[in-house]
């Protein structure tokens, strides 16, 4: 007798860097009722690959906000030229998603479990520009600068950050490491609040703006800042800012997974 042996398929797993401009998007995550860049990017691998292909990203983007570093992977059961795979997508893709590289990676790597930092940026101006209304988030009055930066320390001292997370979300915990928040000045206008942290919570970023901002404004103190912090309640917290003037710039990763 003979017997058909089965032909194992050896899967490759590969890592995607691409940038977008969420003015048009839903978010990162495919949603029921809106476009969303994750189901752009599988609908495209679709086309190239001609098969279905699930795209895991590093974290979720909100309505609006954009990336100018996401990583996603895919998994496909042969070895591709990644240049061509790069080159296929961007052509294929709209003109606000690009795909910087496409690179293989260790077949347990994750995008998402095994990011070990992500860091966002948001910008205020209190300047009116047309051309940065979806960039940045216009303010009519000047903030105390000083006083948010000393705020912003003060996020060094914990790890349960309940009191900036959306409520009702699905996340298992609240504890997050924050390894940086410092608000620098661009120039006359323009501030950056950047922030690097191991895990953000959803609407993290923009409801601690939101909150530094009332500091910035002398309406909330630094005690009072920190008893926020302490109390673990959203509600205490000042309003979420608007998405469009946040920007994730980057997620890190450590080397092993790069080692094949």
């Amino acid at each position: 007798m003979y017997f058909k042996s089965k032909i194992r398929m050896e899967v490759h797993r590969y890592f995607i860097y691409l940038s977008y401009d969420g003015s048009n998007y839903h978010g990162w995550q495919i949603q029921p009722n809106g476009s969303s860049v994750q189901e752009c990017l599988m609908d495209a691998l679709k086309m190239f690959l001609r098969k279905e292909i699930e795209v895991v990203g590093a974290g979720r983007t909100d309505a609006g906000v954009h990336a100018k570093q996401m990583i996603a992977h895919f998994d496909f059961e042969r070895k591709l030229d990644v240049d061509k795979v790069c080159d296929k997508l961007n052509r294929i893709l709209p003109h606000d998603i690009a795909i910087h590289k496409v690179i293989e990676v260790n077949k347990e790597a994750h995008a998402r479990f095994d990011a070990t930092a992500r860091t966002y940026q948001y910008y205020i101006t209190t300047r009116k520009d047309p051309f940065r209304r979806n960039y940045a988030y216009r303010l009519y009055q000047s903030l105390d600068i000083l006083k948010m930066n000393e705020a912003a320390q003060i996020l060094f001292e914990f790890e349960d950050f309940t009191s900036f997370s959306k409520l009702h979300s699905d996340t298992r915990t609240n504890l997050c490491t924050i390894m940086q928040a410092e608000w620098t000045e661009v120039d006359e206008h323009t501030l950056v609040f950047t922030i690097q942290a191991n895990r953000f919570l959803r609407n993290m970023v923009r409801a601690i703006v939101g909150t530094l901002i009332e500091v910035g404004r002398g309406k909330i103190s630094l005690e009072e800042f920190r008893k926020i912090i302490e109390e673990q309640d959203r509600g205490l917290a000042g309003a979420s800012v608007p998405g469009q003037a946040l920007f994730l710039i980057a997620v890190e990763y450590p080397e092993s997974i790069f080692n094949l």
